[in-house]
């Protein structure tokens, strides 16, 4: 069995959007109320996560950007940028805190503490683009993660899956003139659900025309629809990708008890969809997964998936030392 990292911080916590959010600490109490309740969390290598060196935040994000937020949170304002970020004195260390817990799993896979590894972070980061916060996000944790593989340790290929209900702008927005990452994105029609962006028609520019897949599912789309198309479509792709490492921005807010959507999915979808990327990994990138958690506002279906997304994990076979 494989040895599964896990990030978490009390820290995380600190982040304080504001009572009326649905970005609540809450999710994470949630999930570790959960994975300590079954037993899960004692089966898996604590990793401690650390505030990210700017220079790594500043692969991805404007240095000004990264200032003014840092200012805003300094200053006590209480949103940044749009009501939809809410901020606390703590956001701008707690954000750097959560790339920082990316970037640790990141290096815990790679050296072989561990074989894989689940990022228990917020705020989370898929909206966030360049010089822009939006959607909950300041720093774009996974597209950091992805570009840290590949400066630190020399993987050439990342692959990002991103099954969110919301569409991942910021993630796109990153990489969508590079080849050497794919995103795929399973997400709500964008002309009914945030940010509106994510249509079929966007697929990366210049060089990396082909390399952004977006799949936009009509309301009211559940399992069937969300398995066909990750077996006729994102395997193959991924497939002929043959990534160096796999990286899954993990939301769970198309289940159908979710507050924020209008999708059907349940937990034995996302199981499904877990298994397929995990033996994907296995084959293509010895076992190499980094999930990284983005939105999930139930929180008994937040623990519940996290939960079975861990086994998942765990249940992959233990990586083999490479040649």
């Amino acid at each position: 069995m494989a040895v599964t990292g896990f990030i978490y911080d009390e820290r995380y916590l600190n982040h304080d959007p504001g009572s009326y959010h649905p970005e609540r600490p809450d999710r994470l109490r949630a999930i570790m109320k959960r994975l300590t309740f079954s037993g899960l969390l004692d089966r898996l290598k604590r990793i401690e996560p650390y505030e990210a060196p700017l220079e790594w935040i500043e692969t991805l994000h404007d240095r000004v950007y990264i200032q003014n937020f840092q200012e805003a949170c300094e200053k006590g304002w209480r949103i940044f940028q749009s009501p939809d970020n809410g901020i606390c004195r703590d956001s701008y260390q707690i954000a750097r805190l959560a790339v920082g817990g990316v970037l640790a799993g990141c290096d815990a896979m790679m050296t072989g503490e561990v074989d894989n590894c689940f990022c228990a972070v917020r705020p989370p980061g898929h909206h966030a683009e360049h010089a822009r916060a939006m959607g909950f996000c300041f720093f774009n944790n996974i597209a950091l993660g992805a570009r840290y593989l590949q400066k630190k340790y020399g993987l050439g290929r990342i692959a990002i899956i991103d099954w969110d209900v919301h569409h991942g702008n910021g993630t796109q927005h990153l990489f969508e003139e590079d080849p050497t990452v794919m995103y795929v994105s399973l997400h709500e029609d964008p002309t009914m659900c945030y940010p509106g962006t994510g249509h079929k028609s966007e697929k990366g520019k210049g060089p990396g025309l082909g390399y952004t897949l977006n799949f936009p599912f009509p309301p009211r789309s559940g399992n069937q629809e969300y398995l066909a198309v990750m077996e006729e479509n994102v395997l193959p792709a991924l497939e002929n990708f043959n990534p160096d490492g796999v990286m899954i921005s993990a939301g769970f807010d198309a289940h159908a008890n979710d507050p924020l959507a209008h999708m059907r999915l349940t937990e034995s979808a996302y199981a499904q969809m877990g298994r397929m990327l995990a033996d994907l990994a296995q084959t293509h990138c010895q076992g190499r997964i980094v999930t990284v958690l983005e939105g999930g506002y139930n929180l008994e279906v937040l623990g519940d998936c996290v939960e079975e997304h861990i086994q998942i994990l765990t249940d992959m076979p233990e990586a083999k030392p490479q040649s």
